[in-house]
């Protein structure tokens, strides 16, 4: 599992029930940040090998609304799961191979754009994905 990470404590000071898979889990995302549900329950599997996909898909759940994971969903892909969840960062996706990495806060301190009109809401987050062609993909072919 990984180090340095007190998965433990994190599921207590969230007030979730301590649990192999829950801790599988966690550990199999902050080791595959932006991973599908399929590798998280590979990735699970090699500490709980018995662990089914709908206990895997209970602990995202969980996790997810107990604030310890992030969901994202960029268009036209797969929900992907991140432990980065105490700050306001972006998402940059590659048009060609689906990678996705990081992006730190534009512009000042989150939620890092400021809307036209709020509508009276009380705005505490903003989410942007760029768009583009990684490293690999942007390469033109070597002859």
């Amino acid at each position: 599992m990984a180090v340095g990470l007190d998965f433990t404590g994190m599921l207590r000071s969230a007030g979730l029930r301590v649990t192999r898979p829950r801790l599988a889990v966690l550990n199999a995302v902050s080791e595959h940040p932006h991973a599908e549900t399929e590798l998280v329950i590979r990735a699970t599997r090699l500490h709980v090998p018995d662990v089914s996909h709908q206990t895997v898909y209970d602990a995202l759940n969980a996790l997810t609304a107990a604030g310890l994971l992030r969901r994202i969903q960029p268009s036209g892909s797969l929900a992907r799961y991140e432990t980065r969840v105490a700050d306001n960062h972006h998402h940059v996706v590659c048009r060609s191979c689906g990678a996705i990495a990081d992006v730190d806060c534009a512009v000042g301190t989150a939620p890092c754009l400021t809307p036209a009109d709020d509508n009276g809401y009380a705005i505490d987050e903003a989410e942007v994905i760029y768009w583009g062609l990684c490293p690999g993909c942007s390469r033109p072919p070597s002859s």
